[in-house]
């Protein structure tokens, strides 16, 4: 059995399709909270590899966990978008050389770029999509596509509900050389437009 080829999308066509997908999130009607944060790049039947659009749910539990897999990846569970730092510190702790920040809607990370060169999802493709079986809810990345001399950057699009849900579109590259600091701007762009 032959199975058709995924499209590989350009890179400024992923974030135009995680920009319509969070956009599509925010106006559509709620009838339900869902209890687990969900990919929806999986039901759009694309391949996603540098931005994927997921809804996050606060809660009474911890804003995030964090976990080692046992081939190296780690998976990545965000629960509430907040504490950046703390998220960063802990991928670090578990060798992960990478820098995290939270974008509110209406605003984007200045400096663009922030490093010097990112490489393409080709070269070094710090996101694992799709997510390995039975990690669950959340999102893996690959720690080992980091060379010396390089940083992962994971930036997050944060957009809250007004039924107490929060929704985020994820943008994550390798960079090399130092990254810039996000420094907060107001944009009406898209916010992890790079």
């Amino acid at each position: 059995m032959n199975m058709p080829a995924e499209r590989d999308l350009p890179e400024g066509r992923h974030r135009l399709l995680k920009e319509f997908v969070m956009t599509e999130i925010d106006q559509a009607p709620r009838r339900r909270r869902l209890p687990r944060l969900t990919v929806l790049a999986p039901a759009l039947g694309l391949a996603v590899a540098a931005a994927v659009a997921v809804p996050l749910f606060l809660g009474g539990t911890p804003a995030y966990a964090v976990s080692r897999l046992p081939d190296g990846l780690i998976h990545i569970d965000i629960r509430e978008a907040k504490d950046p730092d703390k998220l960063e510190a802990d991928l670090r702790a578990l060798g992960a050389n990478v820098v995290v920040d939270y974008i509110p809607r209406g605003k984007k990370c200045a400096p663009q770029p922030r490093s010097s060169h990112f490489l393409s999802t080709e070269e070094a493709s710090l996101d694992v999509f799709p997510t390995p079986e039975g990690t669950g809810p959340g999102f893996v990345i690959d720690p080992r596509v980091i060379g010396p001399g390089q940083t992962g950057v994971l930036e997050f699009s944060v957009s809250e509900h007004e039924n107490g849900g929060v929704v985020a579109g994820i943008w994550a590259k390798v960079g090399e050389g130092p990254i810039a600091e996000c420094v907060l701007v107001d944009t009406t762009e898209a916010p992890l437009s790079h």
